[in-house]
């Protein structure tokens, strides 16, 4: 009543957007590193490690905030009032957050559970009342009212941290726990005497679970796409029925995805069939190099295209299908449940962890191909034509063959025991082959690369509002 849908749409969508991706690649790394840590760790280092995450938290903010700014679309002022200082407390919010990241990881190790749920019950709730004051008061205030209240839900959830572990240790309680900290001083960074500042084993897993987090995030992460798409469309609807604008945005969406992701898969594919040994040689030697290992992560490269494009058309097809439909697809993953079972069974027989790759990789493909008949039919009425992101263009398939087949040369006459100078021409061969590709994918594929830079974020957040 006293706030634009425009301006709601902006605070939920693009902002809260903006505050979780600095979140997520700040820290979620460092957290699940930190947090699968034995109970004899040195917290000293651990603390250490984990303030990595305010310096990281202040970059992704500075260069997100400046995406937000400057690519994205901004709104109409008129509307949207205040965005520019949204964007700035929005991204602030997120960095102060981090600053409780040592105190967060304690508390969760040790199973402080009433201790989270009343920090955030009470920082919810304290932004929740100061959002409704604020709106009633002053309305006119924009996404002032929205940036005060992130500011201040971010700073009770710390200082509710702070405060708690400022009573705690010292405390006859700590004491009878054998509280790894005894002092606040503790919680900051601190040198280790005669050691490293960090612990290296546990700053290798952060880096290993950020790699696998953002892939993940990349390739199968389907929730908010899947939130979409529901939005747009309405679920068990025939095309002809949807308003075609709508329509229109989902294929261009659907179609941009597949595209992304098939590339991506597509580089993982061919450049790791001729550097998975090596991989392995340069992380665990010949005894990992020299056995079925290449072949292992050969076909995991392998299997990685087609969990990426599974990724994207299941969201697609779960988003749209009505209940009958689903209830169809339960029992068409029940027959595949079983056929994978069976296949799974005589692969790992005939060729080991190998055959279970490739069975996975079956299974896949048979929910990929149930998906792209969904979506054909979905399509087949209207004259967009979303599947077409699954065909890379012919130049650019081209360069992908051609590099192929030099690394995979370039594989037998210099990997992996011919030396350090023999594996260095390999290592520049590839890159070489991987520039090319990039190169070919930014002139080839226009339409991908502007529908990122000016259509997609912009039509995403104007039906968030």
């Amino acid at each position: 009543r006293h706030l634009s849908r425009e301006l709601i749409g902006v605070v939920s969508v693009r902002l809260t957007l903006l505050y979780s991706t600095v979140l997520f690649l700040a820290r979620e790394a460092f957290r699940r590193a930190c947090l699968s840590g034995g109970a004899k760790r040195n917290w000293t280092k651990t603390i250490n490690l984990l303030w990595f995450t305010v310096p990281l938290g202040i970059f992704w903010s500075v260069f997100l905030g400046a995406v937000w700014l400057h690519l994205l679309e901004v709104p109409d002022p008129t509307v949207v009032p205040h965005y520019q200082a949204g964007v700035v407390a929005f991204g602030l919010s997120a960095v102060i957050e981090l600053l409780g990241e040592p105190f967060w990881v304690l508390a969760q190790a040790h199973l402080f559970i009433r201790l989270k749920v009343i920090a955030e019950s009470f920082s919810v709730l304290s932004k929740c009342v100061l959002t409704v004051i604020l709106v009633i008061l002053y309305p006119q205030w924009g996404l002032y009212i929205f940036s005060l209240a992130q500011l201040l839900y971010t700073s009770i959830l710390v200082m509710c941290y702070v405060i708690y572990f400022m009573t705690f240790l010292g405390s006859p309680e700590a004491t009878k726990k054998s509280f790894p900290v005894a002092r606040m001083k503790a919680l900051l960074p601190n040198l280790v005497e005669d050691e490293t500042f960090v612990n290296w084993k546990e700053a290798r897993l952060t880096w290993s679970f950020f790699k696998q987090s953002f892939l993940k995030q990349i390739l199968t992460e389907g929730e908010s796409f899947y939130v979409f798409f529901a939005k747009v469309l309405e679920r068990g609807k025939n095309v002809k029925h949807q308003k075609q604008d709508d329509v229109a945005t989902a294929a261009s969406v659907l179609e941009l995805l597949l595209k992304l992701v098939l590339l991506i898969g597509l580089t993982i594919t061919v450049f790791g069939y001729a550097y998975s040994q090596l991989a392995l040689d340069v992380y665990g030697g010949s005894m990992l190099s020299s056995g079925t290992g290449p072949s292992l992560l050969r076909c995991y490269s392998l299997y990685v295209l087609f969990l990426a494009v599974n990724g994207v058309t299941e969201c697609f097809t779960f988003a749209l299908m009505c209940k009958e439909e689903v209830d169809k697809y339960n029992f068409v993953m029940l027959a595949l449940s079983f056929t994978f079972l069976c296949i799974s069974y005589f692969l790992t027989h005939w060729h080991g962890s190998v055959g279970f790759i490739l069975a996975n990789c079956f299974n896949m493909g048979i929910r990929i191909a149930h998906s792209i008949h969904f979506i054909y039919d979905f399509f087949k009425e209207s004259t967009c034509r979303p599947l077409s992101g699954l065909l890379p263009s012919p130049l650019l398939l081209l360069v992908y063959i051609i590099s192929g087949a030099i690394t995979v040369f370039s594989e037998v006459f210099f990997c992996c025991d011919k030396g350090w100078m023999a594996r260095l021409i390999h290592i520049s061969v590839g890159a070489l082959c991987l520039a090319a590709t990039i190169v070919t994918m930014f002139c080839t594929e226009t339409k991908l690369i502007g529908f990122v830079r000016s259509q997609f974020l912009s039509q995403y957040m104007k039906k968030g509002t």
